[in-house]
């Protein structure tokens, strides 16, 4: 399976490329500055571009058999100064898979997004969803909200708090409103991710992660 991970460079995008290649699938990193992922693999592809630009995203589609989003801004700073980060990105990726006919999108987004957002405690609603990442937050909901009516196989990846450490594969996946651990490891979040470009189980859900 040729599949294209986009935000490839570090965090959960560069675990998710990890994965795949694991899993023997052709992968393309597609990022801003690929010489980032500190990985090299025969089945491996660095391509240098950006998210918000439509021509490179659409010649990074090109070809592929699924589309993996984790691009995110790196500071707070970045969201104020493009709010509709998420969103012109992935409006993009949606064009170019369209017209490619490629079915299968993959987005990382938050617990918290949308109608998830109930199951967050007090102080996360308050403190970030409400102030610190509201348009962060904001961003997302018109990202998923796009990615759900856009007619593809899509499926939307809700984890709680990122940290650091290794895959468990012990994780909680949830499509129903139902509460989950509030952190879960961007290694298991590339787990899931890669799982859900490989199978149709998630195709059309919004899956809440923890662990």
């Amino acid at each position: 399976m040729r599949i294209l991970v986009i935000g490839a460079s570090q965090g959960t995008g560069a675990l998710a490329v990890r994965e795949a290649v694991g899993r023997g699938h052709e992968v393309t990193a597609f990022a801003r500055s690929p010489e980032k992922l500190q990985f090299d693999h025969p089945k491996l592809t660095k391509v240098k571009g950006d998210f918000h630009q439509k021509t490179a995203v659409a010649a990074a589609v090109r070809s592929q058999d699924a589309v993996i989003v984790t691009a995110s801004s790196a500071t707070l700073k970045g969201f104020k100064q493009k709010p509709d980060y998420f969103s012109e990105g992935t409006r993009y990726v949606v064009e170019a898979m369209k017209a490619e006919g490629i079915r299968r999108l993959v987005i990382l987004s938050a617990l918290g997004v949308g109608e998830s957002r109930t199951l967050t405690s007090f102080l996360v609603d308050k403190l970030l969803i409400s102030w610190v990442l509201k348009a962060a937050f904001r961003d997302h909901e018109i990202q998923e909200k796009l990615v759900q009516e856009s007619g593809l196989d899509w499926v939307i990846a809700r984890p709680g708090r990122l940290t650091s450490g290794p895959a468990k594969k012990r994780y909680v996946k949830k499509t129903v409103l139902e509460r989950v651990p509030g952190s879960i490891s961007r290694a298991d979040v590339a787990d899931f991710l890669v799982e859900a470009a490989e199978s149709d189980e998630w195709s059309h859900k919004a899956v809440q992660l923890g662990g």
